[in-house]
């Protein structure tokens, strides 16, 4: 009765090895998740992860632009008066990021993790001198872009 009795725990601990070695590997598999971008308006948050992430390593200007232009992002609106509020992981506030819209900069390079912008300025293009009904907000890290669609709600 007692070789039974062993026999079921050397079986038990054999499966939870074996589980543990399996659980490993499954993880060794998985890739690194990616920094997150936060961005918020009103009361409405998205949380995006990088369209493009090499972390560590410069992105060029090609992929860069093709970074940016990524268009299948989660959206926000924006309504008249409504303050953009973006944030990044610490990771990237110590690199330093920026803001772009529409592959326009629209800050200097952040050290903090948090910054707030005009949402009605951000639909402006100047080169054309009219407003934009929706625009690509892209975060900008020098090895990484975070994209997030805005739309502007005119109520």
């Amino acid at each position: 009765m007692t070789a039974a009795i062993f026999r079921g725990k050397r079986r038990r601990a054999a499966a939870a090895v074996g589980a543990v070695a399996f659980g490993l590997v499954a993880l060794s598999a998985c890739d690194k998740p990616t920094p997150l971008a936060t961005v918020t308006v009103g009361s409405t948050t998205v949380t995006t992860e990088a369209a493009c992430f090499d972390e560590g390593k410069k992105l060029d200007q090609g992929a860069l632009n093709k970074c940016m232009a990524d268009k299948s992002v989660k959206t926000v609106k924006v309504q008249p008066g409504d303050k953009v509020r973006v944030g990044v992981d610490p990771k990237m506030a110590d690199k330093g990021w920026l803001v772009a819209v529409n592959a326009q900069q629209q800050t200097n390079q952040l050290k903090q993790t948090y910054t707030s912008l005009n949402g009605e300025q951000l639909f402006v293009n100047r080169m054309e001198q009219r407003f934009e009904k929706d625009v690509i907000l892209s975060v900008i890290t020098e090895d990484g872009v975070w994209n997030v669609k805005l739309e502007l709600d005119k109520g």
